[in-house]
């Protein structure tokens, strides 16, 4: 039956990455939560043009993919909504199997050139939602996860290790690395493991129209890029895997992931990994001070 598969809850889902993701989990029969702030086709723009997808669209893609989608307007900026959340998954299903902890606030000026200080202010919201949304998610959610075992995963990417689209993004993203493996540490003697994913270039309607202006490097974009498909694929095989506790705590490469399990993209397509061109996770310290 539709939504038996376990219970899961992905972040900033309107479209994109997200969205991709819970049309995967749902694929494979879960009941899946999805948050975002668009309710209304055209609510998110970027550069004035319209941006496909609400939260409430990426729910019937979950429904039709073969889970049940249950859609969720949240902004993730507010804990009371945030909260809020939760104690509805917590009276509706007694549990949580995933987060995927994807949420996070893009300005239009992300990829554009220059040093940080000429670029808009508003990039500093990475670290408000993103980084910091991610930790209250996470907080709410580690009730829901301890009470079956779970996994969660934080979506993060090369710009952690490398300089990508400047400091804000990267801080975010290291940021997102520590706070998975110190999760994991707090976690322990509990069946939830916690890891962030370096995700390779993705294929979204936000990639597309950032590199029209170049297509060239578009079309050797497309063929490199995986899509967020493949990424939800991949996370369902994580949480399926019966030693996955031994995964807690680490930096993992998708697509380097996705061999392991025999995960492919469309097509049959097998993702390349971009560690000898941006470099690898850098392990952390095992020394713990209280």
């Amino acid at each position: 039956m539709a939504g038996q598969e376990g219970v899961a809850l992905v972040t900033g889902a309107s479209r994109g990455v997200g969205r991709g993701v819970a049309e995967a989990l749902g694929a494979a029969g879960m009941t899946v939560y999805v948050t975002g702030r668009s309710v209304r086709q055209g609510e998110a723009q970027f550069r004035g043009q319209a941006l496909e997808g609400t939260v409430h669209d990426s729910a019937e893609a979950v429904t039709a993919a073969g889970g049940l989608g249950i859609a969720v307007p949240c902004d993730h900026g507010d804990d009371d909504e945030v909260r809020a959340l939760f104690e509805r998954i917590g009276r509706e299903q007694g549990r949580l199997d995933i987060l995927v902890n994807n949420a996070l606030s893009i300005d239009d000026s992300l990829t554009d050139a220059g040093p940080f200080w000429e670029k808009p202010l508003a990039q500093a919201q990475m670290l408000d939602i993103g980084l910091r949304s991610a930790y209250v998610a996470s907080h709410y959610a580690a009730p829901l996860l301890i009470k079956g075992g779970g996994l969660m995963a934080f979506i993060s990417s090369f710009g952690a290790a490398c300089y990508m689209h400047g400091p804000a993004y990267g801080a975010q993203k290291a940021g997102s690395d520590k706070m998975a493996a110190d999760m994991a540490v707090d976690f322990e003697g509990h069946d939830v493991a916690v890891v962030s994913l370096w995700l390779g270039m993705q294929l979204t309607q936000r990639s597309a129209l950032a590199s029209g202006g170049h297509p060239e490097h578009y079309r050797q974009f497309l063929a490199s890029a995986e899509t967020p498909q493949f990424n939800g694929r991949l996370i369902h095989a994580l949480w399926r895997d019966p030693e996955r506790q031994k995964r807690s705590g680490q930096v993992l490469i998708s697509a380097e992931l996705a061999r392991e399990y025999g995960v492919l993209d469309e097509g049959g397509r097998q993702p390349m990994s971009w560690r000898e061109q941006l470099g690898g996770p850098r392990p952390f310290n095992p020394a713990r001070v209280g």
